[in-house]
């Protein structure tokens, strides 16, 4: 093999040393400083995007937070709302119960005016009709007319004894 003999090591090891020399300069020359720039972009994307990603990290949060405020709110405002319709059924409910016990009151009154007038009247019947009775039982009994004056004096005094 040509390679393994000795005569041709100094010109291999020249050529080696010409090939590495050439190609170390094209490497860090032109092929290193492009893979740098595309490692450099490559990094700053990615650091763009982790800065943008947290910004809307960041804006969500706060489009959240705003969304439980708000939320809150409405439940807060939803339940004063409630105990106002609440509140305001009450008092129509206490209206109305009231009308409801005036409106009894005034029948229970008329009902007691109208008692008292039937009452009055049944007691001013109740004296004629007594001293009717009184007149018929007594002509039965004793075949003697009593003269009515006297029956309507013998039963107004019976009437006052009872009150």
């Amino acid at each position: 093999m040509p390679q393994l003999n000795p005569e041709f090591f100094a010109p291999q090891l020249v050529w080696l040393a010409i090939t590495f020399t050439i190609l170390y300069f094209l490497m860090a020359r032109i092929v290193l400083p492009r893979i740098s720039g595309v490692l450099e972009n490559r990094e700053q994307r990615i650091q763009s995007d982790l800065e943008k990603a947290e910004k809307l990290k960041a804006e969500a949060d706060e489009v959240l937070a705003a969304y439980n405020k708000a939320q809150a709110d409405a439940r807060a405002q939803a339940q004063a709302e409630l105990q106002k319709a609440a509140a305001a059924i009450a008092a129509e409910a206490a209206k109305r119960e009231e009308a409801f016990a005036a409106t009894l009151a005034e029948r229970g009154a008329e009902a007691e005016q109208r008692i008292a007038a039937t009452k009055t009247a049944a007691m001013a019947e109740l004296r004629t009709i007594a001293t009717d009775v009184a007149g018929a039982v007594m002509t039965k009994l004793t075949d003697t007319k009593v003269p009515p004056a006297q029956i309507e004096a013998a039963v107004d005094s019976a009437i006052g004894a009872r009150s």
